[in-house]
């Protein structure tokens, strides 16, 4: 509030109000692993946003989002590298016996515990498809 970043400052007050109505609903206080959850959900729908927005042409709205886009990332765990997704994947599938791609709920069952707040899951869901069908 004091270096005047209104537009951070709002992005912080979205996230923060996003929490508590979450608390609210749930009647109970959010753990990291909860927080972590309402992030990713409001990471994902300003990603949509900033698609629709760019598809209608809306340059100054698409810009703002990732402005906000940014603020969240910073509140989320260090993201895990590709290689690294790639082999806790790796080490999913092996480990829950999956051979095809009708196995695929329990590789990502198995991973979503493990990846949650560190990677896109979106990606990770297309890693274990390629990898299960290949």
């Amino acid at each position: 509030m004091r270096a005047k970043e209104s537009a951070r400052l709002s992005a912080v007050r979205l996230l923060l109000a996003a929490i508590k109505q979450r608390e609210v609903d749930e009647r109970k206080e959010l753990s990291d692993a909860d927080v972590t959850s309402v992030i990713e959900k409001m990471i994902k729908q300003r990603r949509e946003s900033i698609a629709q927005y760019e598809k209608a042409a809306r340059q100054d709205l698409a810009d703002a989002e990732k402005f906000e886009l940014g603020v969240l990332s910073g509140y989320l765990p260090q993201q895990m590298s590709d290689a690294e997704v790639a082999q806790e994947v790796q080490k999913a599938i092996s480990e829950s016996g999956a051979s095809s791609a009708k196995d695929m709920g329990k590789v990502m069952a198995a991973l979503k515990g493990r990846l949650a707040g560190k990677a896109d899951m979106g990606k990770v869901s297309a890693l274990v498809k390629s990898k299960l069908s290949g």
